[in-house]
């Protein structure tokens, strides 16, 4: 699976942005699809993951009510949603699959199995 991410840009303090995933190959809905983001100088950290079929959703505290995530997988795309966004959302954001082993979804950039190049969201004060 090949992943390329796209959508991010500069917004103000509350405003919005949409970033697209488009992957590549047969097994994409096969997979979970989760966005990450790193600030800098900071570690990577989890933003939200979304189930191989759309049905289920995990987002981090800390956007919990202002993100959206969805996938079309008939499109290869997944999508984040960013609303009332906040000067500390800055950083690179990355979309990554993941293969589900379990019920419980995976979290950590080294449970990743493929990623895509990031791309930049910057929210200015």
């Amino acid at each position: 699976v090949q992943l390329q991410a796209s959508g991010g840009g500069l917004v103000q303090d509350g405003g919005s942005l949409r970033l697209s995933c488009a992957g590549s190959g047969r097994t994409f809905s096969s997979y979970d699809l989760e966005w990450f983001r790193q600030a800098p100088g900071k570690e990577r950290e989890f933003v939200v993951a979304i189930s191989r079929n759309g049905g289920s959703t995990y987002y981090a505290d800390s956007v919990k009510g202002r993100f959206t995530i969805s996938r079309d997988n008939a499109k290869n795309t997944v999508y984040l949603q960013m609303n009332s966004l906040k000067p500390e959302d800055t950083a690179v954001y990355y979309c990554a699959a993941a293969w589900r082993y379990g019920s419980n979804w995976s979290t950590r950039p080294t449970d990743m199995d493929y990623w895509g190049k990031g791309t930049q969201v910057t929210v200015s004060s």
